[in-house]
């Protein structure tokens, strides 16, 4: 198989889209963090969707997810409404 046809398993399930709001390394860092979350929360819909996990097990998997979403957000010091 030449190189065309191969494909990169890791960059087909775990797809990284450039950032393109205004640039910061914070910015740049949170948004590859929203990204990882993003797929993680899409994992768990499907297990859960699958019977896989429980409700209540998905729920409880988001929930921590968002903390630690939470904890990187504050972490970086990324202002809400900041002042241009």
């Amino acid at each position: 198989m030449d190189d065309y046809n191969q494909v990169d398993k890791n960059n087909f399930l775990y797809q990284r889209y450039r950032y393109l709001g205004k640039f910061t390394p914070q910015n740049v860092v949170f948004n590859a963090n929203l990204q990882e979350f993003s797929q993680r929360v899409c994992y768990i819909c499907n297990l859960q969707s699958r019977g896989k996990l429980s409700s209540q097990e998905a729920y409880e998997e988001i929930e921590g997810l968002w903390q630690e979403l939470t904890q990187s957000f504050k972490a970086l010091g990324i202002e809400k409404n900041p002042a241009e």
